[in-house]
């Protein structure tokens, strides 16, 4: 019934040329209470309104509300005239004035990190309501502190970084990352082909803005960090996505990513270690990955914000310096290793066989100088962050809180009926599966919400991560261990009576 309403409702508005805004913007003008999240519901198949809200949009459509909800016939003039007579013009002259709605290249963006589940919280917290979020990984709400010595090295240097730097960055920085390159082993770096951003997102929305023309097709691993998604959708390229195998410990399937290699395909991104899964890839997955962009021509990005984050006596190997014959870009900073996301300080490298690539590089600079710099500030702590003590090194080890709290959910997890997982071997997320059938569940936003509004916990469904099925959701594993404990033993008592209705 969800579809063949969703389906009636969007045909209607596209005939009638009218967007979700303007819907809402007609329910505002109206006094209906009608939400954002609520109308992406309606629209994508999800539910179906209630009655006040379905004779609203039947009014706004010009449509039988009885055809809208169940079908039948779907102009009624009768009705029509009755309802002009009587129902308040308000929203009709609002839908006279023109409305600004937003691009058509958002039609296919989805960042659920923040998305409707979210919105609600914030409604929750707004009328009082304490929230544990699960769903972003910020450490210093936590409790994560900055290590002094960055602290006092930034606040040293204020007064000295108050004007633009070079677009690319301050030499200090990019000569300390450099020397970083050096010690992961990625060939043929120099200052000039290392580019600092205000945090890692800057710079993947910049690359690939920089690489891609309509139609052309980046594979991304499902699921995925979404922003990289988002952003080939608005550069005009087309994501596809290849699956990472949970049984074989979230690693890429290579065989699946070679299947979805066309003549459109530019390039390959990996993230490693990943996020949402936890995922740390071994030196002969990477090799499998860099054999197949080599067989094919492909250029390879690659996520490493997480390498200083790797648990367990393991250690994390950067794809580019497997690959010194291929083109690479390789996305780093400090946002995680030394809890200061606020700050905005990431990094992009360049690397290996590059002049395969001298026209896109051409368009990297352009798009660079662009945007002037990055924060400046915050460049002049990445030579004491990244040379400095390393504090992240104590939280990883047996004792430390990353490691600690990553037993903590993953042993509390497996405790509950109908949900597994796979431990994670870096960053600070679990990816758990839970058993759709045992609680009727086939739509994990939905899930999330009823969470939400029973047990005050937010966490990010599998599908905000371009994930296909209902049947995972990633948990944020930064709150101290009591913390974690009581939000598992509330998942498990939500989940002892929990079943989906459609």
């Amino acid at each position: 019934m969800a579809e063949d309403f969703s389906k009636r409702l969007t045909t209607t508005m596209k005939e009638r040329g009218l967007k979700q805004i303007d819907i809402l913007n007609a329910a505002a003008a109206a006094g209906i209470k009608l939400g954002k999240s609520h109308m992406s519901q309606y629209v994508n198949g999800k539910a179906v309104t209630r009655d006040n809200i379905m004779n609203f949009l039947a009014d706004v459509l010009k449509v039988d509300s009885s055809w809208l909800r169940a079908g039948g016939k779907k102009d009624n003039e009768e009705i029509s005239k009755d309802k002009s007579a009587n129902t308040d013009t308000t929203w009709r002259n609002k839908m006279a004035v023109r409305t600004f709605g937003k691009s058509r290249k958002l039609d296919n963006v989805l960042y659920d990190v923040r998305g409707p589940v979210l919105d609600e919280a914030y409604r929750m917290e707004q009328q009082g309501m304490s929230v544990l979020k699960l769903n972003i990984g910020n450490p210093a709400p936590f409790g994560f502190r900055t290590p002094d010595e960055v602290v006092h090295d930034m606040a040293s240097q204020l007064t000295e970084t108050e004007g633009y730097s070079n677009s690319k960055g301050l030499f200090s920085a990019r000569k300390a990352i450099m020397q970083y390159c050096q010690i992961k082993k990625i060939p043929n770096v120099t200052i000039e082909d290392i580019y600092t951003g205000n945090g890692v997102s800057e710079l993947i929305q910049l690359s690939l803005n920089a690489l891609l023309d309509d139609g052309d097709e980046v594979l991304i691993p499902a699921p995925d960090y979404p922003l990289w998604t988002a952003c080939v959708n608005l550069a005009g390229g087309t994501a596809v996505h290849y699956i990472c195998d949970e049984q074989s410990e979230w690693y890429p399937d290579i065989d699946d990513m070679e299947k979805k290699i066309t003549d459109r395909t530019k390039a390959i991104v990996i993230i490693n270690p990943n996020n949402p899964t936890g995922a740390l890839y071994p030196e002969e997955i990477l090799q499998k990955i860099a054999e197949l962009a080599r067989r094919h021509s492909l250029m390879i990005f690659s996520d490493e914000i997480y390498d200083r984050l790797v648990m367990d006596g393991y250690t994390h190997t950067s794809i580019a310096s497997l690959a010194p014959d291929l083109f690479c870009v390789t996305f780093s900073g400090l946002s995680k290793s030394h809890m200061i996301a606020g700050y905005r300080i990431g990094w992009m490298v360049l690397s290996g066989n590059k002049r395969l690539a001298a026209d896109y590089i051409q368009g990297i600079n352009m798009l660079s100088n662009m945007r002037l710099c990055s924060n400046v500030p915050a460049q002049s702590i990445v030579q004491t962050a990244l040379w400095g003590y390393q504090s992240v090194n104590d939280y990883i080890v047996p004792g430390g809180r990353i490691y600690e709290q990553r037993e903590c959910i993953y042993n509390a997890l497996k405790d509950i009926p109908g949900i597994s997982a796979v431990k994670p071997k870096a960053a600070f997320y679990i990816f758990p599966k839970i058993d759709t059938k045992m609680y009727n569940i086939t739509n994990d936003e939905q899930f999330a919400l009823d969470l939400l509004h029973d047990k005050k916990i937010l966490i990010t469904r599998g599908g905000g991560f371009n994930w296909p099925e209902p049947d995972h959701f990633r948990i944020v594993y930064l709150p101290r261990t009591e913390v974690l404990e009581e939000a598992a033993g509330k998942l498990k008592d939500f989940l002892s009576y929990y079943r989906q209705t459609d």
